[in-house]
């Protein structure tokens, strides 16, 4: 007879945990027969003693099956889905979607809501007026086997282990897990039901993983998940040190990948969303495509308002503006040679643009807005930042959460490359 107290010592004491203890207390904490305190215990056992990659599969997999796997059989395309873990400024999934639609692959993008200094790329996508995020299985086959892109809520059938297990690791200090980590993610991932995943694994001050080997350590694990069930995985680590992009902010950042879809938009935000559709590409047979070529002549943005508008969005309407904006200047001539990415994340955060806690209205048209970025030169009090917020009680917040968190030098910098490294199986 399995127990939970049993579970708990075994990894308690460094040992390694059975399939068939896996199997039981994923199970038995789904339907409420082990408390929150007794796998609180669990995963900061775990958090403290790691796990094997034999557990880490089987913890992945007995979440799996805690819900439903979607079918995706019947859209009769190639399906390869993306995920980030997360940045500033990281709009990629918005241009990416329809990118990879226009080749004939289709893109199932089941996303989250923005906590903390990150957004959510359903926040964003609910500051165009009209578009709807929650729907159904059936209508989300029927608009990939029309369109070939969607990007909507995940239900609450899918890994609802997963969902349960991480608004406990949330306020018990053990999200920072790789182990934990990795099969949170895969687990959503792999039940969406896709036929491969590529993975942008953030790297920097405002992605969750700061330091590039344990960066590294999570895209290997979560690539070898995939692999090991049976999914074309692959990964890409990605500098997140300075923000993504020129905007951090729901509709701030929605403009901005209209301007990509446009054949225009920031080089970073292009080179990286080029990158990741050539890896998807790749992995649904088609390796010679050439996805900038498809920003550029528009057949991205016709699949962009054709996605809007099948989700009931308007792609021609004005999208929400701040009431109030104040601008943050140079104080010297020269370059701007450093910007901290979490810093403009907790700005943005602080005027609106995000939430403390699930649940919690943003503010659509909040953000911060980039006017110089690192390498580009500055004039003594040229503004550097235009921040936008409704109540501008906020600005003093965000204008500390920038203080001392960008320069201005003489000599001028470049920046490094978006793309750190690549894992495959």
């Amino acid at each position: 007879m399995i127990t939970a107290v049993d579970v708990i010592r075994t990894k308690r004491d460094g040992g390694e945990l059975s399939t068939a203890q896996i199997d039981w207390v994923i199970d038995a904490y789904t339907k409420g027969d082990v408390a929150d305190e007794q796998m609180s215990a669990l995963a900061m056992a775990i958090f403290l003693n790691g796990a094997l990659p034999r557990e880490i599969a089987d913890w992945t997999a007995a979440m799996i099956r805690s819900g439903i796997t979607l079918d995706l059989a019947a859209v009769g395309k190639q399906c390869v889905d993306k995920h980030s873990t997360g940045g500033v400024g990281d709009k990629i999934t918005l241009p990416l979607a329809p990118l990879v639609a226009a080749f004939g692959v289709a893109v199932p993008q089941l996303s989250g809501r923005g906590l903390g200094h990150t957004g959510g790329t359903l926040d964003k996508l609910e500051s165009i007026p009209g578009f709807q995020v929650d729907l159904t299985e059936d209508r989300v086959v029927a608009q990939l086997k029309e369109i070939g892109a969607v990007i909507c809520a995940a239900t609450g059938d899918l890994a609802p282990a997963d969902k349960k297990l991480y608004a406990l690791r949330d306020i018990t200090s053990t999200v920072e897990s790789i182990p934990l980590i990795a099969s949170s993610i895969m687990c959503k991932k792999i039940a969406e039901g896709a036929d491969a995943i590529v993975l942008d694994v953030k790297v920097g001050s405002g992605a969750f993983m700061k330091d590039f080997a344990r960066a590294k350590e999570l895209a290997e694990t979560m690539v070898r998940l995939g692999t090991d069930h049976g999914t074309d995985t692959r990964a890409l680590l990605t500098d997140m040190s300075i923000p993504l992009g020129r905007t951090a902010g729901n509709a701030l950042e929605v403009r901005e990948s209209v301007e990509v879809l446009a054949g225009g938009g920031p080089a970073d935000v292009v080179e990286l969303t080029v990158a990741l559709a050539e890896e998807m590409l790749a992995a649904a047979g088609q390796p010679d495509a050439d996805p900038a070529a498809a920003l550029q002549d528009g057949r991205a943005m016709d699949k962009w308002r054709a996605m809007i508008g099948a989700q009931g969005g308007d792609p021609d309407a004005p999208l929400p503006t701040a009431r109030e904006t104040e601008e943050v200047t140079a104080d010297a001539d020269g370059h701007v040679t450093e910007m901290d990415a979490y810093a403009v994340g907790v700005a943005a955060w602080r005027l609106g643009a995000g939430r403390e806690r699930q649940g919690q209205p943003v503010q659509f048209g909040a953000g911060v807005e980039i006017l110089k970025t690192v390498g580009e030169p500055v004039k003594a009090g040229e503004p550097v930042f235009r921040l936008h917020t409704d109540t501008p009680d906020r600005f003093a917040a965000a204008k500390e959460s920038l203080a001392g968190r960008w320069s201005v030098g003489d000599a001028p910098v470049e920046r490094g490359p978006i793309v750190l490294d690549r894992v495959t199986a």
